[in-house]
């Protein structure tokens, strides 16, 4: 007797079906243009994040990036840079970047799914919240460089100084 296995007829072949699921559940606006792009907005607690997931079939990976809404002046990129090399130090997971077509800083990270070994729900969650919280953990130090006038790694230091309570 011949069995079918029940979850390999309902697993998705696409990643991104995955992440719309987490995205509708959270109520975050989103736009799928096509069957391997998503876009989502969401508002964090510094500022608006535009998240972008791609699914390139070919090679079997999810690339998301996690973009903030700020825009670096040109005088102020070489800093950046600077700060983006002290903050990728301390990440496990991904790492920052700046968007150089819109000059915004932005978490990216890669996650292998091939279509026949996708990640579950969790692991996509997990890498969302990653993404997240460390965009709004090193928002400040960003701010502090590109508008406080601070160097790199000062605005780091400011940054990382845990307060208690929020005024």
């Amino acid at each position: 007797m011949t069995f079918l296995s029940f979850q390999e007829q309902t697993t998705p072949h696409n990643p991104l079906d995955i992440v719309e699921e987490i995205v509708a559940a959270n109520e975050w606006l989103f736009d799928r243009s096509n069957e391997d792009e998503l876009v989502v907005e969401l508002a964090g607690r510094w500022c608006h994040y535009r998240m972008y997931f791609v699914w390139q079939r070919e090679v079997g990976a999810l690339q998301f990036s996690c973009q903030f809404d700020m825009r670096v002046p040109e005088g102020k990129r070489g800093d950046v840079h600077d700060l983006l090399a002290l903050l990728n130090n301390r990440l496990w997971l991904g790492h920052f970047d700046l968007d150089t077509q819109h000059n915004s800083p932005l978490f990216r990270y890669t996650v292998l799914a091939r279509s026949d070994r996708l990640p579950g729900v969790e692991t996509f969650e997990d890498l969302v919240e990653i993404a997240l919280t460390e965009c709004e953990r090193f928002y400040p130090a960003f701010q502090f460089v590109v508008w406080g006038g601070k160097a790199p790694a000062e605005a780091l230091a400011a940054a990382m100084i845990d307060t208690a309570g929020q005024a």
